[in-house]
């Protein structure tokens, strides 16, 4: 397949050769490779290491996990219920763990990154989110200039909540969109009107969101290249500032929800590639600059200058230029980093309460960073936020040879080179056009965690 005339070549034989199961990298080591033997006494450790540095702010994020009804598609961890009390009591949870890991870092409460995400946060009312924040306020402090986020949903939005969001200070809004095709939602069990979406981003604006992100994804049942390309249309004249364009994650072992949808409907490799490029095609043709993976911006939106400066960073909360040496993660399952460790919290509400009711927090499981980890991370980290790597400033950073370090890799990126997905320059790797549709195929190269066999189903989705 040619995409378009100055487009890189995507072949059948290219998708045969790179299309597998692949890690995404919000992370590295990935989640799969969290344990039980990080718990909740080295997380209390790290946070007292990480009060040593009072002067550097904090990435905040907060899981609020409950949802009316779930999508098939989802692979969140959310709580299905419309008992509303359910979650009033969560959110006074989250200001008890507030309370019990702010009381650790009593000198450290700079926030440069605050990010809210679900589940559905506007499931909550107006109210109760204005009482988050303020709780939030009280045991930290949100800097000035600080990315404050959320993320919405169109069809439980109401005009109020954009109104309480706005006032209390958040100024990125992302919002699920997915896809618009009334035949595709009925096999998503989605039921999101092109209106609903049009009247969230008509608030957004006049309230003045600086910027507004929308999560689109490729490779559910029964979409088309025509039909998406209809979507696509539609949602590039509301100029949203960021695009998100997911592949879909079919994983029906680990989600249960996703055995409601048919395989036989789900698009061909081949199928799904083509509207993926398409897509691109057509944000590219509107104006938007390709960012990292599977996101883009327009030109004036702060990513898209990071990346002309290869100061683009990514975290658990996704792409970002305000990148921190620590995040806390509040609520079930939620995703912290804290001296380079990382640490997550318990997926069970139950747990969860009886963490807290013990005084302790709600750590399940984490992971502790060796040395290698940290050189691969920082290498893996260059390819997918800026599509370069300067093996000399790794060189440097982490007082090793590269060519001798990485020597079990040269075979593996010879080959990328003879398939024209990246290019050497001396100690300088830079990933093509080309190779940016299989960036994580480029980044698997470097995961010495991958090379481990597993057991079981696979714990990725595929990388096309």
């Amino acid at each position: 397949m040619n995409a378009s005339s100055g487009r890189p070549r995507i072949t059948a034989e290219l998708i045969r050769k790179y299309d597998r199961p692949g890690p995404r990298y919000t992370s590295y080591p990935t989640a799969v490779e969290f344990s039980p033997s990080y718990g909740a006494q080295d997380y209390l450790a790290d946070l007292e290491r990480a009060d040593a540095e009072p002067d550097e702010p904090f990435s905040l994020y907060f899981h609020l996990p409950f949802c009316q009804a779930r999508c098939a598609f989802c692979a969140c961890n959310v709580i299905i219920t419309r008992r509303h009390e359910v979650s009033t009591r969560y959110l006074r949870g989250l200001e008890r763990e507030m309370d019990l890991i702010a009381r650790r870092i009593p000198r450290r409460r700079k926030v440069a990154q605050l990010h809210w995400g679900g589940g559905t946060p506007t499931f909550q009312t107006p109210e109760e989110l204005r009482g988050l924040f303020h709780a939030v306020r009280r045991h930290f402090e949100i800097l000035p200039g600080a990315e404050v986020a959320v993320e919405v949903d169109p069809c439980v939005t109401t005009e109020e909540h954009m109104r309480a969001l706005r006032e209390l200070g958040f100024n990125r809004l992302s919002m699920g969109v997915q896809d618009l095709t009334p035949e595709v939602q009925r096999e998503i069990r989605r039921d999101q009107t092109a209106e609903e979406t049009a009247r969230l981003f008509e608030w957004a604006r006049r309230l003045g969101f600086e910027s507004i992100n929308i999560d689109l994804i490729y490779g559910l049942p029964r979409q088309t290249v025509e039909a998406f390309e209809r979507n696509l249309e539609r949602l590039i004249g509301l100029r949203p500032e960021r695009v998100a364009l997911y592949s879909f994650a079919y994983l029906p072992w680990m989600k249960h929800n996703q055995t409601l949808i048919d395989p036989a409907l789900l698009p061909s490799p081949q199928a799904k590639l083509e509207i993926f490029v398409r897509a691109m095609e057509r944000f590219l043709e509107a104006g938007y600059r390709k960012i990292g993976m599977d996101h883009f911006a327009v030109p004036e939106d702060e990513l898209a200058r990071a990346l002309d400066s290869r100061r683009l960073h990514r975290n658990f909360m996704g792409y970002t230029v305000r990148p921190t040496n620590a995040t806390l993660g509040f609520g079930l399952s939620s995703i912290g980093e804290l001296q380079g460790n990382s640490v997550q919290n318990t997926k069970k509400l139950s747990r969860y309460w009886a963490a807290l009711d013990a005084g302790r927090p709600a750590t399940e499981r984490g992971y502790r960073m060796t040395p290698e980890d940290r050189v691969r991370r920082d290498v893996i980290l260059g390819i997918m936020c800026n599509f370069f790597v300067d093996f000399a400033e790794i060189e440097s950073r982490h007082g090793i040879e590269a060519e001798t370090y990485f020597a079990a890799e040269r075979p593996e990126l010879d080959e990328l080179e003879r398939s024209d997905l990246i290019r050497r320059e001396g100690k300088k790797l830079y990933v093509s056009e080309l190779g940016q549709f299989f960036v994580r195929n480029v980044a698997m190269v470097f995961d010495a965690h991958l090379r481990r066999p597993r057991e079981g189903a696979p714990h990725f989705s595929r990388t096309v």
